[in-house]
């Protein structure tokens, strides 16, 4: 079976955007928080017509087996990336989830909101004891503590935000509207 990693080094052009984009989905991931080899392994995958094993996926970026394992299970965690089989192949093989919204909605909730959610927990615990101690306080004390609050409220105030918009967007990914013929965007 000939794989896509064989086809695209043998031709210059292809190997040039390749590895571009493999580099470019690493510092994307980066951006975003993930590590860069995952950002690889799901451009490798997504630039690969066929399903790639570990050993494609080790060969092709140049990294430890084991890390192409952790963090391809990450992947899978995420929603990302698959694995499939392959007739008469008893290795693993993957493929990249090809449908952004489902990526898109995958991140948003298992990682975004969740990480929205506790901000808003730890915030609403703090606002409710400093709120429970302020009449325990001395004077100069009890100040502190209503500034405090003033600036815990702006801070509940914007993770109450951001989580509305977060199930606002999860809910409309779901949908998977057709952007397709949006080619850019000018903000000028």
């Amino acid at each position: 079976m000939e794989n896509s990693t064989s086809r695209a080094a043998s031709n210059p052009i292809l190997n040039r955007v390749n590895n571009s984009v493999l580099e470019g989905m690493g510092q994307l991931a980066t951006y975003f928080g993930f590590n860069k080899v995952m950002g690889q392994l799901f451009g490798a995958l997504l630039l690969s017509p066929d399903a790639l094993s570990l050993d494609d996926l080790m060969d092709l970026l140049g990294i430890s087996k084991a890390s192409v394992s952790t963090n391809m299970r990450t992947l899978e965690r995420m929603g990302i990336a698959r694995e499939v089989w392959v007739k008469d192949d008893r290795r693993k093989y993957y493929r990249a989830e090809s449908d952004f919204w489902r990526i898109l909605t995958n991140v948003l909730s298992s990682r975004e909101l969740r990480d929205v959610n506790q901000a808003l927990r730890v915030l609403d615990d703090n606002a409710a004891y400093l709120k429970q101690s302020i009449p325990d306080m001395d004077e100069r004390d009890r100040e502190l503590a209503e500034f405090y609050t003033q600036r815990l409220a702006q801070l509940q105030d914007f993770f109450r935000l951001a989580q509305l918009l977060l199930v606002t967007l999860i809910q409309h990914a779901q949908e998977q509207p057709d952007v397709g013929d949006i080619k850019r965007i000018d903000f000028e």
